[in-house]
């Protein structure tokens, strides 16, 4: 499993679909897939899609929003890179560029639909998925996903127990964008975040 994971990962670093085959207008630079896949690691990382730190750094969350979200795991940035404990696959592999008012676009719709299936299937010992951003939660929550994202988070008790397979919990994107969210909705630092934590530590320790 190892073997086929490597090889699918060199196939998907050498990935130019969304520039030579794009759906809508074509990536606006040279492709740079980032992902961390892993063939022992039990917890993943579904994330949205790299910034420009990270399409700069080839590295996944080398940024602020990075920071936060290792916070939120309770985890230094050696545990975060040990592809022993956390495997980090966006929905998106590389940077899609920007809107005019300078946020990030939307992940590549060419990446999932290529690559996704193949990457979760080369890595059955997945114990946990961390959904991060609404993108995430659409792929593989599914029917469970609720209409917001903050329906979505909230209930994460009802997703947690009635998962099939991999855990999944569902979270926001860690960008200081939400800093706003995070004030209104301070449930998720009291009562998520403790609970994430607990379970992190007890698959990585």
């Amino acid at each position: 499993m190892k073997a086929e994971l490597e090889q699918l990962v060199s196939r998907v670093r050498a990935c130019r679909i969304c520039v030579e085959m794009p759906s809508g207008r074509p990536l606006p630079h040279e492709p740079r897939p980032v992902l961390r896949p892993s063939s022992t690691a039990r917890i993943l990382l579904a994330s949205q899609a790299p910034g420009t730190k990270v399409h700069l750094s080839g590295l996944p969350f080398t940024d602020a929003s990075g920071d936060r979200l290792r916070d939120w795991l309770g985890v230094s940035s050696e545990e975060f890179y040990d592809t022993e404990k956390f495997a980090i696959v966006p929905m998106g592999f590389c940077f899609p560029g920007q809107d005019a008012k300078g946020a990030d676009l939307p992940p590549r719709k060419e990446c999932a639909p290529a690559w996704r299936a193949q990457l979760m299937a080369a890595m059955p010992q997945i114990e946990l998925v961390l959904t991060i951003g609404i993108y995430a939660q659409s792929w593989h929550m599914g029917a469970a996903r609720r209409a917001s994202l903050t329906e979505t988070v909230y209930d994460w008790r009802k997703i947690w127990n009635a998962a099939a397979g991999p855990k999944v919990l569902p979270l926001p994107h860690p960008s200081w964008r939400n800093t706003g969210w995070l004030k209104k909705n301070p449930w998720f630092e009291m009562e998520l975040l403790p609970f994430l934590k607990s379970e992190i530590r007890s698959r990585i320790d």
